[in-house]
């Protein structure tokens, strides 16, 4: 009963979270054999698209042997992702559908959505870019190498959070 209690609130204390978040991707190693990582699902679905599109577009080193295409473990973190996060949402009775109408987005970039879906998508591409350039992402390599103790995933956060702090002061312009 008090699990079912947990499951419902709409805000989880983050330390439970991020001790949930560590015993996953422990239990995804052991009984897997994988580690934890979702943007080279994108990436393997992208191949997959340009494999049916143009398939000598994908005829190169990168779509063969780094990031083939197909259906494969990452795609189906990605999905269990999307599934818990409905769940989620649905069981802490928060889902609700949204246009990035959230009240701060709304002051800093104006009441144009297209302004704000285009703030989204630019930073969705360099994320993903950077990640790819990377050959992982903030899950692959923050926790997933962060859980191995990696020097590589301690520098990263430190970069991510010295980049992210600058990019919110100049988006924000000390408002928040």
């Amino acid at each position: 009963m008090r699990v079912i209690k947990l499951l419902r609130k709409s805000e989880w204390s983050p330390y439970l979270g991020g001790a949930l978040l560590g015993l996953l991707a422990v239990l995804s190693l052991a009984f897997t054999g994988r580690l934890l990582s979702g943007s080279g699902g994108f990436e393997t679905l992208g191949g997959s698209i340009v494999q049916a599109v143009s398939p000598a577009a994908g005829d190169n080193i990168y779509w063969k042997f780094v990031m083939p295409a197909g259906i494969g473990w990452s795609v189906f973190v990605l999905l269990g992702i999307f599934v818990g996060a409905l769940v989620a949402a649905l069981a802490g009775r928060t889902f609700k559908w949204r246009a990035v109408s959230d009240d701060q987005w709304i002051r800093i970039f104006g009441p144009a959505r297209w302004k704000r879906w285009l703030v989204l998508f630019v930073g969705a591409i360099l994320l993903e870019y950077g990640a790819g350039i990377a050959g992982g992402c903030t899950s692959g390599l923050a926790i997933s190498g962060g859980l191995q103790l990696a020097p590589s995933a301690f520098l990263f956060i430190m970069g991510m959070f010295m980049s992210g702090i600058p990019t919110a002061m100049i988006f924000y312009r000390g408002r928040y």
